[in-house]
């Protein structure tokens, strides 16, 4: 059945547009207070985060009170029946004391069963207790007797090694002490034909098997009194099993025999004792041909005679490692052997390899002699590859790496430190150079070709060898091959803030707080001309044959990690090239204030056609030959003829013939304006006192007045000047300010075509 809905009052006939007096706001919901799982509780701590109690409560007071104005029109509505419901209530009570005498007997029934099914349950759960403590004092019991029986198992299968078990334990345990009527019980190698020393072997792996289930059953049995009583008896019984088992171990190995090592090594893996093993072929086999190779110890001498170089004693190592371990090595990788827990490459071989070279030649691990560090270090790691070909498989590979002692080999090598030393080697260098007060031209950069890729300037040489230096066979080293990256991209950076600091500081005229930019203030115009040459060689070839040569080295890495490498290389070379705009700027610039020592000359055309009654001009001035000349001698002198190319040579050959043009046009442009005013001055002047001496005004009107005659002169140069611009190369017509100049000094009727 459903719960019922409170009706909403109809709205008034005159409420239109409103909503109803007493409608609620959205978030009260009052349906919410007819369901079975309302809880007063949450309800209002989810409506306290948004509304607050003030709101709440006249909310509900407000339904409280149409609840009770709905309560009582229902009441009105039905008032009929609502009387009628007390008369028919008649004897209520009666009824009401037939119903409680049946369910107060059904009561008591129930707490009477209750009682019995406790009473019931605590028996039941007292048995089950005292069951499992009997079933945990019985397990305990059957774990006592089977570690009682294990160890005197194991007790005789020691009596049963052969006799000269007695004398590998350093007298420790007697053979009387062995059996009680002094006869020893040895095994004959009389069955399967089978040798005293295998069969002492295979007697050593079952005893090493048991010794396994007795330490399972102390582990499971500890702090009991009964165990405590027989740790002697344990251990007595384990020192006897490693004593022997070591000795049949040395044995099997001084002969070789495969089965009795198997049998051995299956005999440590069992009591989990694969260090004592390891230790003892590093001390028997290892040791002594280490000794033999690095001598150390008294005779320390001789290994200082030989220096700290570890190749040949790698060589060495590598042929005994392949004649005197490899047989072990194939022994405890063969596959379901179960041997895999041994790893004698590193807890036997390596370890014993670096304990020599740290007694014998403890130099070799010194960064202070790069070359030699890095020479040894290749050949350790080289060394170290050769082990893992031992190795069977990939996870045998990492297992090697993870080693204690691995790991310890390897930090022998500060590698870090080693690039320090390279860095101060390689960046040292430049920077000594780079610091200079001047430009260092190579002589006989030709010759140098083929080395240099034909660079003319000291500076340049020593980038370029120091960025060839971080990837030299006898300098790179793969694993700090980000760091030798990044110091290739400073060196080209501090190769380039150095181009761009110098043309800065030559541009302001002064060093300013950048010391080492001497240079550029000291250099001549064409001194530049070999930078130019230089940063093009060197774009080029960062971006080619360095570049190859890099990610030839690093191919081993993914194709992500060379894109970045070569990404990062080529902005490199960006960088560079983006100086030549500057370099080009400079040397035009130094070609300008040249050329303008020369257009200051303009200002003699003033004094010479001023107040004066000379004629017309008819030929150019002789300032306007040294105009271009500077620019003619940079263009056609050896070093742009050599170092330059055609591009380039195009390129500052309209750069500066555009820079010289326009400043020729200022020139002309402000003596022409200087002329007009002086004359229009003169001319008022003039008048004024013709006019207080009664004179006509227009005396002189038809002669050729002073400013005709400069703005000829002018005309007549820049004539000249074109010719020079066009047997440079140049077309004047094309460059802006030689037309504006054209405009400002032409004769009107020439005005319109530009033509000489």
């Amino acid at each position: 059945m459903m719960d019922p809905i409170p009706a909403v009052p109809p709205r008034s006939v005159t409420d239109l547009f409103s909503d109803p007096v007493d409608t609620h706001p959205l978030w009260f919901k009052s349906n919410l207070f007819l369901s079975r799982a309302f809880d007063s509780e949450s309800y209002i701590s989810e409506l306290r985060t948004f509304v607050p109690f003030e709101t709440l409560r006249s909310e509900l007071q407000a339904h409280l009170s149409s609840l009770k104005h709905e309560l009582i029109d229902l009441i009105n509505r039905d008032y009929t029946d609502f009387v009628n419901l007390s008369t028919k209530l008649v004897d209520v009570d009666a009824a009401v004391v037939r119903m409680r005498a049946p369910l107060l007997e059904l009561r008591e029934k129930i707490e009477s069963f209750r009682g019995t099914v406790e009473s019931s349950l605590v028996a039941l759960q007292s048995g089950l207790k005292q069951r499992s403590e009997a079933a945990a004092a019985r397990e305990a019991l059957e774990l006592l007797l089977d570690t009682f029986h294990v160890v005197s198992k194991v007790e005789k299968l020691i009596k049963e090694l052969p006799s000269a078990s007695a004398d590998w334990s350093n007298g420790d345990v007697n053979l009387s002490e062995r059996n009680s009527t002094g006869h020893v019980t040895a095994l004959q190698p009389v069955e399967n034909g089978l040798n005293p020393r295998e069969t002492q072997s295979m007697l050593l792996e079952r005893i090493a098997s048991e010794m396994n289930r007795l330490k399972f059953y102390i582990a499971h049995a500890q702090n009991l009194p009964f165990i405590e009583n027989m740790e002697k008896r344990i251990q007595s019984a384990s020192l006897l099993l490693d004593a022997s088992l070591g000795h049949c171990f040395v044995d099997g190995l001084e002969h070789r025999d495969e089965n009795v090592i198997y049998n051995c090594l299956r005999a440590y893996a069992a009591i989990d004792n694969t260090r004592n093993a390891e230790e003892i072929f590093r001390t028997t086999v290892v040791a002594p041909l280490i000794q033999k190779i690095i001598i150390h110890g008294p005779s320390e001498a001789v290994a200082e005679a030989s220096g700290d170089e570890l190749e040949n004693d790698y060589k060495q190592i590598k042929q005994c490692v392949e004649k005197d371990c490899k047989f072990l090595l194939e022994i405890s990788s063969s596959e379901n052997s179960g041997l895999h827990v041994f790893d004698f490459l590193a807890n036997s071989i390596l370890k014993e390899v670096l304990s020599a070279i740290q007694k014998g030649k403890p130099g070799a691990f010194s960064p202070g002699r790069p070359t030699e560090f890095l020479k040894n270090y290749k050949s350790s790691l080289d060394f170290l590859a050769h082990l893992e070909g031992y190795c069977p498989s990939r996870s045998a590979v990492a297992k090697f790496r993870a080693e204690a002692v691995y790991v310890e080999f390897m930090k022998q090598w500060n590698v870090g430190v080693y690039f320090s030393l390279r860095f101060q080697e390689i960046a040292g260098a430049l920077d000594s150079v780079l610091t200079g007060a001047s430009l260092s031209p190579i002589k006989n950069s030709h010759s140098d070709q083929g080395k240099s890729c034909g660079l003319t300037l000291k500076q340049s040489v020593t980038l370029l060898e120091s960025l060839r230096s971080c990837w030299r066979e006898d300098v790179f080293l793969l694993s700090c091959s980000d760091k030798f990256l990044r110091l290739s991209l400073q060196l080209l950076s501090r190769y380039s803030n150095w181009l761009s600091s110098g043309l800065a500081a030559r541009k302001s005229g002064s060093v300013g707080s950048n010391p080492g930019c001497e240079w550029a203030i000291s250099a001549a115009t064409d001194d530049f001309i070999y930078v130019i040459h230089d940063i093009t060689c060197l774009a080029t070839e960062v971006s080619g044959d360095y570049l190859d040569h890099v990610l030839q080295l690093l191919s081993s890495c993914s194709s992500e990690v060379l894109d970045l490498v070569k990404q990062s290389i080529l902005d490199g070379g960006k960088s560079l090239s983006s100086t030549l705009p500057s370099v080009i700027n400079t040397i035009i610039e130094g070609l300008v204030e040249k050329a303008v020592e020369d257009l200051r000359q303009l200002k003699g055309i003033t004094a010479t056609y001023r107040m004066t009654n000379k004629p017309l001009p008819v030929r150019h001035s002789p300032y306007v030959s040294g105009v271009l000349r500077p620019l003619k001698t940079l263009l056609d002198g050896e070093r742009a003829m050599t170092f330059l190319t055609k591009e380039t040579k195009k390129e500052l050959l309209l750069g500066a013939a555009t820079e010289i043009t326009g400043c020729y046009n200022e020139l002309a442009a402000e003596l022409i304006s200087v002329a007009r005013k002086t004359e229009s001055s003169l001319l008022k002047i003039r008048q004024g006192a013709q006019r207080r001496a009664g004179a006509s005004s227009d005396v002189s009107d038809h002669n050729i007045s002073d400013t005709d005659k400069i703005c000829m002169q002018l005309f007549l140069d820049i004539q000249e000047y074109g010719h020079n611009l066009a047997a440079l190369g140049v077309e004047p017509a094309d460059i802006p300010a030689y037309r504006s100049l054209w405009q400002c000094v032409a004769p009107p009727d020439r005005r319109s075509v530009i033509n000489f």
